[in-house]
């Protein structure tokens, strides 16, 4: 699970696996989640690997890529910069270190599209919540196999 710090990654993990919303803001290093689904009545194991997405971890974090079968490519619904890095920053680097990977793009934090202050905020910068369309658009054009969106916080489209 790739992205900008503090867009939800950590979160989206936490939430899917254990069910609850953390509710303080950790920065992340690495850490790993293991979760069993059910696929055609047969049992796998999900290893969910986070990745810190600030720049001082750029070194590091793709030391984690290898034997990846699929990346989460996130973005914050309500973070345009984060949604640009998704083409500036974390495809070519996904791209990069392990060129066949497929990858899913994931709109996170969409329960705050609608929170007031949130808008506000984006409205002062003269900015505005990334769109559905916006994701599908980017996500064709990059070549992921789907782009998805989700609230941890909600739980909803996870």
């Amino acid at each position: 699970v790739v992205g900008d710090g503090a867009v939800g990654k950590t979160c989206l993990l936490i939430s899917y696996t254990t069910n609850k919303f953390p509710s303080e803001y950790v920065p992340t290093v690495f850490d790993n989640y293991a979760v069993t689904v059910m696929i055609g009545g047969e049992p796998y194991t999900l290893g969910l690997f986070d990745t810190a997405g600030q720049e001082d971890y750029d070194r590091l974090r793709p030391l984690s890529y290898p034997q990846t079968d699929v990346f989460l490519v996130c973005f914050s619904v309500v973070s345009p910069s984060s949604f640009e890095n998704v083409k500036e920053k974390w495809v070519p680097e996904i791209t990069h270190h392990c060129q066949k990977t497929p990858f899913l793009l994931v709109g996170t934090q969409v329960d705050l599209r609608d929170d007031q202050s949130v808008l506000d905020k984006l409205a002062k910068n003269k900015q505005k919540p990334i769109a559905l369309e916006q994701g599908e658009k980017l996500s064709k054009e990059l070549r992921a196999v789907k782009y998805v969106e989700c609230s941890a916080l909600t739980q909803k489209g996870l």
